[in-house]
């Protein structure tokens, strides 16, 4: 199989590829391969919107409809770096003249046994999740991070009995204030959820159709189905294999290309520079793909455009939100500013007295502003800061 473009990974990355890559070339023929079974979707929806009405229908991007051929439930294997080519774990070999990968990343496991654990990563898993949700009333989950405390609101709202269990004391324990991260706690607990802080599972033991969970502390918890969601790592193996730069995921250029030309790296995998933020970063965010595999998409059809997009992200939890964007990080200087305390604020993360980052709790559409401010390079103390963003 021969293709002018050939993109290993079949998430929302390889999907924005496609439509980079069409809006430069309308024919050059384009292949995926991907381990998944589905065709490329939102994932995002699959522990926000889905849970609150959304359609179903709604998560499929139709990547398939710009003339791309997909080639899915395979798993590539291997990169001939002189003749260009890919094998699959069927044998298969598919030639290329530009190389995208697009791999992602896979959820970081549990050390304990995790017997029919959910690490919530792909559509089968939300299915998974969805039939345990029609049949099942009480859910344990581990992790205090974005698909956390996603799933835990998500399941909670739709009135089921929801453990969330981590380690840290509060739920954003490392990246809040202490002030704030207690009322994270409290607003989960009013909100239904079962907190068990300073834990972790020591066990976990398949009982009929239900699980026992034992913690650390020796807490045990009863539950129709426990999820995991404790971060994922970048999969990485392919590229080691044929010999590209690796530093926390695959090294890429301004223009996202690898260190082996016409081989590109794009989405949660990808190590880039960050003109912004003066360093080198790597972003797994809905955003960070679809603006990075737009790009590359570009510059594989032959544009030469410099990456130096800063991303934002966001999340939900009940009737609460935020939209983040730059460092977000709690060892640094954390300024506060709530016009309503906890509910409609802006926590700002300041090194040397530049702004690095910012969190736009329960504000909403200022993210370039904070862009800006970001870029500026300029020093702020704290009182120069508070009502610097007006809503």
């Amino acid at each position: 199989m021969d293709y002018t473009y050939l993109i290993i990974g079949g998430g929302m990355t390889a999907d924005a590829a496609v439509q980079g890559i069409r809006s430069v070339d309308a024919s050059g023929k384009i292949g995926i391969i991907s381990d998944d079974r589905y065709p490329p979707y939102n994932r995002p929806l699959l522990s926000k919107g889905l849970w609150v009405g959304e359609s179903f229908d709604s998560i499929w991007l139709k990547t398939e409809e710009a003339k791309v051929s997909l080639h899915l439930e395979t798993r590539a294997v291997s990169i001939d770096l002189v003749n260009k080519t890919v094998t699959d774990n069927k044998g298969n070999s598919y030639s290329y003249k530009k190389l995208l990968l697009a791999t992602g990343g896979s959820p970081n496991r549990l050390s304990c046994s995790d017997p029919d654990v959910n690490y919530f990563r792909t559509l089968d898993d939300y299915n998974r999740l969805h039939e345990l949700y029609l049949r099942g009333e009480s859910f344990v989950i581990i992790g205090s991070g974005f698909v956390a405390t996603e799933l835990a609101a998500s399941l909670a709202m739709n009135g089921k009995n929801v453990a969330m269990l981590f380690r840290a004391p509060a739920i954003g324990s490392k990246v809040y204030p202490k002030g704030f991260a207690n009322f994270l706690n409290a607003y989960f607990t009013e909100h239904g959820v079962k907190l068990i802080p300073h834990s972790t599972p020591t066990s976990i033991v398949k009982k009929g159709n239900q699980y026992l969970v034992t913690t650390n502390n020796g807490t045990e918890l009863i539950a129709d189905g426990v999820v995991a969601g404790i971060g994922i790592h970048p999969n990485i193996e392919l590229a080691e294999k044929c010999g590209l730069n690796i530093d926390d995921g695959i090294v890429v250029d301004s223009f996202l290309q690898t260190s082996q030309p016409n081989i590109y790296a794009a989405g949660d995998v990808a190590n880039f520079y960050s003109p912004t933020l003066d360093k080198r970063v790597r972003i797994e965010h809905e955003d960070s793909a679809n603006s990075m595999g737009f790009c590359v998409g570009k510059n594989m059809a032959g544009k030469q455009e410099e990456y130096n997009y800063l991303p934002y992200f966001y999340s939900d939890h009940f009737e609460l939100g935020y939209e983040a964007v730059g460092e977000i990080d709690g060892s640094m200087e954390m300024v506060e500013d709530w016009h309503d305390q906890y509910r409609k604020g802006v926590i700002y993360y300041l090194q040397d007295g530049y702004v690095r980052g910012a969190v736009l709790w329960g504000i909403w559409d200022k993210v370039d502003q904070m862009k800006e401010l970001i870029a500026s390079k300029q020093k702020f103390t704290p009182d120069l800061l508070i009502g610097k963003i007006v809503i």
